[in-house]
């Protein structure tokens, strides 16, 4: 066509990589018509700026005018095509305002017929096309000009079809968003027919109207999130810290390298590569500083089980374990360091082939065909955390450390007078030692195997912050920056937590709860019950236990060191739960005085008594001081016989007596594990006062000043 109007022969193209530039059929039509291909640099938008401004030109036209009409987004295309005709017919700048349209044709334009995009049209309707008596033009909308053929183009909203007609009246000051849907109502009337029955004076009811309770998203607290990261590859390289992401993408894609994670090779027969994505997160070190992370994550969820893995599950440690060392570290005033695994989920070691497609930004030019072959295991892969966890086990094994029974989390290593205690939670470990000597060494036999960062003394793990004073043997452990973002501050983050669902705000809190928080267990577990179908009033539930979080910010479990003395209280209700009936069971463990593991939950049985139901507790709390004696036996910490204190006489009775009672034979035999405990001398029962039982909190909803006196019982402190 260029050739044809202008009679000037075509000499170079310019264009990007696109498949329907540089297939075979383009390149032998442009080589055999003496025409020079040039093609840009992938991702290199620069080289061919006419082209893409006039892109972006056309975009921003076209969406201004849709939106101004009110048109839908389906009508993009014909916006598109609008604005190109318009720009082709307005003056333009670098041909010193002449009108590109007349400098190709060489013919004066007619600009008398432009209309309105988007405007009220009424078409004119051929006589052949309607009777007598039909409406003689249809309401319509002018969505174009016409291409091939004359004339306008038209959307016909109510047929729904695009039509071209030139015999039309404008109307330009009504847009496609101003139309007025009138809906008819038919009316079903028949006077002939007449009334056969009495009409029945209808009683007015007498209960009393309330309006239906539903929740209102602006009267609630929820948690808030960090924003600000890209979604995807396109979006990182396009904001305002697109080098920093840059940058940390190159750093992830250098980690890969080093630790030969994949091989470029053909994709067998049969054989189907999986995609990958990457994911950007800010985080937040140690010393306050931001960190930009760039994580390359194969999407796991295309792999075949049988196929592409088989087992996927891998152990972490317990947060009753991190509390339990911390109250040996602070009883014992040991050494406590922290180290980070770069990338751990690379040095895992795969047992299937697996094939991933080339990270996006980064394929190898020339080999565009080819896929990576997986050596190591990635991030998103089902079973990357369990090759990590299997690698890093076989290397402590190696290294003479003995690996705990109760937590495979948890390594411990004894020397001649010291002995180390090592914690993995995925990539973040904890080192408890008395010999500094002795944890140098481990750091350094680790960074040899592994990729590790050094982050010295331990000051935050997950999400816990680890505040010492060696001087005064004190170590504290809180979550006040996690409190902090539970709360607003300002009208615009009230409106976004408005949007975040219940079941966030509930984990949310949920977490806080199990790590530092067991003043707050019996709110949350009774809130968390109601998460399938919320209310306003457990809204107003949630926003009050926020509210308490926010003027408690300064609460935090404090170990003094005082003692290795292990310490358990236990209570009940008796059918707390007004849906199910069932009973809650609460009980803590102390060590030293401060709370390493609490429970508060429903029982799984209906009691039909207090001494049932204060029974079933104690045997639940037994069993976990079986557990909690055994781990602490494995880290060189061998209790005497525990001691479980309970406001129930009747319980403690019927536990220590074995005799038969009418009332009481129908108790599950599971529930009778905890005489066996008695009888064994593995844990002693004791009477405590129902006033002065810290379990109390853990059960029922209590007066403020009894829940100040339970927090302050097991080391909960400001």
């Amino acid at each position: 066509m260029v050739e044809t109007e202008t009679d000037l022969k075509l000499k170079c193209l310019r264009s990007d990589n696109g498949g329907e530039y540089i297939n075979g059929g383009f390149k032998e039509f442009c080589a055999a018509n003496g025409i020079r291909m040039e093609k840009t640099i992938p991702r290199t938008p620069q080289q061919n700026g006419v082209a893409e401004r006039m892109n972006r030109t056309l975009n921003e036209r076209a969406r201004s005018m849709r939106l101004h009409a009110g048109l839908p987004e389906t009508f993009w295309a014909d916006a598109v095509n609008t604005a190109a005709y318009l720009i082709n017919r307005g003056p333009s700048v670098p041909l010193e305002f002449r009108i590109p349209e007349e400098v190709w044709s060489g013919k004066e334009v007619n600009l008398s017929y432009l209309k309105v995009f988007g405007c009220v049209s009424y078409v004119h309707i051929d006589s052949d096309a309607r009777s007598k008596l039909d409406a003689k033009s249809r309401k319509c909308f002018f969505i174009g000009y016409g291409d091939e053929t004359f004339g306008y183009r038209f959307w016909d909203d109510q047929n729904r079809k695009v039509i071209r007609s030139r015999n039309v009246i404008f109307n330009e000051q009504v847009m496609y968003k101003d139309r007025t849907v009138v809906k008819k109502r038919r009316r079903m009337q028949n006077p002939q027919v007449e009334q056969c029955t009495p009409a029945i004076t209808v009683r007015r009811s007498s209960r009393n109207i309330r309006p239906p309770q539903r929740f209102s998203p602006s009267l609630f607290y929820i948690l808030l999130t960090d924003g600000g990261e890209p979604e995807s590859y396109d979006e990182a390289l396009q904001i305002e810290d697109s080098i920093k992401w840059e940058l940390a993408m190159k750093d992830e894609m250098n980690s890969l390298m080093t630790s030969q994670t994949w091989e470029l090779t053909e994709l067998p027969q049969r054989k189907k590569a999986l995609h990958n994505k990457w994911v950007y997160r800010v985080k937040e070190e140690h010393d306050g500083s931001k960190r930009y992370k760039a994580r390359l994550v194969v999407k796991g969820f295309q792999q075949k089980e049988g196929v592409d893995y088989t087992d996927i599950f891998s152990p972490v440690v317990k947060l009753t374990t991190i509390r339990l060392v911390l109250g040996i570290v602070a009883t014992e005033n040991l050494h406590l360091e922290q180290l980070d695994v770069k990338t751990a989920f690379l040095h895992g070691d795969l047992e299937e082939d697996i094939y991933m497609s080339q990270p996006q930004g980064f394929i190898v030019q020339g080999k565009e065909n080819l896929v990576c072959k997986l050596r190591k295991s990635l991030y998103g892969l089902k079973q990357a955390p369990r090759q990590w966890y299997k690698k890093f086990d076989s290397f402590m094994y190696s290294t003479g450390f003995t690996r705990c029974q109760a937590d495979h989390c948890c390594y411990v290593k004894s020397f001649d007078n010291s002995y180390i205690i090592l914690l993995l939670y995925v990539d973040d470990m904890l080192i408890a030692g008395s010999s500094i000597e002795e944890i140098n060494n481990l750091k350094k036999q680790l960074s040899k195997q592994f990729a590790m960062k050094d982050l010295g003394p331990a000051k935050q793990i997950l999400g816990m912050r680890i505040i010492r004073d060696r001087a005064n043997g004190t170590l504290k452990l809180s979550q006040t920056e996690l409190t902090k973002d539970q709360s607003p501050k300002t009208e615009q983050e009230q409106a976004y937590m408005s949007k975040v669902p219940y079941a966030s705000a509930i984990g949310s809190l949920m977490y806080a709860m199990v790590c530092t928080r067991p003043d707050i267990a019996h709110a949350v577990g009774v809130v968390s019950r109601y998460m399938s179908n919320p209310g306003k009033q457990h809204w107003e539930a949630v926003k009050w236990i926020l509210r308490y979080l926010k003027g408690t910010l300064g609460t935090s479990l404090c170990f003094t060191g005082a003692d290795m003395k292990l310490t358990g209280y236990v209570d009940s209700d008796l059918a707390g739960d007004v849906d199910t009936r069932k009973s809650t069971t609460g009980y803590v463990y102390t060590l030293g005085g401060t709370a390493v593991s609490w429970v508060s939950r429903l029982q799984k049985i209906v009691a039909l008594s207090t001494t049932e139901a204060e029974y079933v507790a104690v045997t639940e709390a037994g069993k976990e001081m079986v557990w909690l004696q055994g781990f602490l036996e494995e880290l060189g910490q061998r209790q005497k016989k525990g001691i479980l204190h309970s406001d129930s006489q009747s319980a403690i009775f019927l536990a220590k007596n074995p005799a038969f009672h009418s009332r009481t034979k129908h108790i599950q035999l599971r529930y009778h594990f905890i005489r066996s405990l008695l009888d064994g001398g593995q844990l002693t029962l004791e009477k405590i006062l129902g006033a002065k039982n810290p379990a109390d909190m853990l059960t029922k909803g209590v007066t403020i000043e009894k829940l100040k006196l339970c927090s302050t019982s097991v080391g909960l402190l400001t």
